[in-house]
C-alpha cells in the first residue's frame, strides 16, 4: 500500500492558538490592508493621499508627454497643451494635500481640464493614425508606427484621479 499512512506518521492537529502559516499570514495581512484602506476612505484620509498621487502622476505624465512631443518637434500647436496644463495640476494636487480649499476649488478645475485634454489627445492621435499612408486600413503598420493611441488616456486617467480626490470626503 503505497499511499497509506501509519498513525505514527501523522502530525498532531494544530491547536487554534498557534500562529497562522506563512501563506495564511499573507492573506490575513492583505485583509487587514484592505480593511485599513476602506477605513481611510470612510474617514476622509484617502482624499489627501489621492491629491498627492495626482500631483506625482501628473509630473511623470507631463515629463513623458514633453519628451514624446519634443521628438515629434511639437508639429501641431495643440501638442503644447498637455505640457502647459501639467504644472497647474501639480500645484493644485500638492495644495490639495495641505488645504481643503485647494482640494475643493483648484484641484477639480485643473483636473477636469487635464482629463478633457487627454480625451482631446485621443482624438488627435487617432487622426494622426488616419493621416498616415493607408490610414486605418493599414492599422497593423500604422497603429504601432503612428502616434500612440492609448497615451492620452493616461492624461485622462490622471485628471480623473484629481476629480475623484476632489469629491471624496476630507478628514476633519
Amino acid at each position: 500500500m503505497l499511499f497509506t499512512r501509519r498513525a505514527s506518521d501523522r502530525r498532531p492537529a494544530e491547536p487554534e492558538s498557534d500562529p497562522p502559516s506563512a501563506a495564511r499570514g499573507a492573506v490575513v495581512s492583505a485583509e487587514h490592508l484592505i480593511d485599513r484602506m476602506v477605513r481611510d476612505v470612510q474617514h476622509g484620509r484617502f482624499e489627501r493621499s489621492l491629491s498627492g498621487l495626482t500631483a506625482a502622476a501628473a509630473v511623470v505624465t507631463g515629463a513623458e508627454v514633453y519628451l514624446e512631443h519634443y521628438k515629434a518637434s511639437f508639429g501641431n500647436k495643440w501638442m503644447w497643451s498637455p505640457v502647459l496644463l501639467t504644472p497647474p495640476l501639480v500645484v493644485a494636487g500638492i495644495g490639495g494635500v495641505f488645504s481643503k480649499h485647494w482640494a475643493k476649488t483648484a484641484l477639480p478645475i485643473t483636473a477636469a481640464l487635464y482629463a478633457a485634454n487627454g480625451l482631446l489627445g485621443e482624438y488627435f492621435h487617432a487622426r494622426g493614425v488616419a493621416r498616415k499612408p493607408g490610414g486605418w486600413r493599414g492599422y497593423s503598420y500604422n497603429l504601432p508606427m503612428g502616434p500612440p493611441i492609448s497615451a492620452p488616456g493616461l492624461m485622462a486617467m490622471v485628471g480623473g484621479m484629481g476629480l475623484l480626490a476632489a469629491v471624496l470626503r476630507r478628514e476633519n
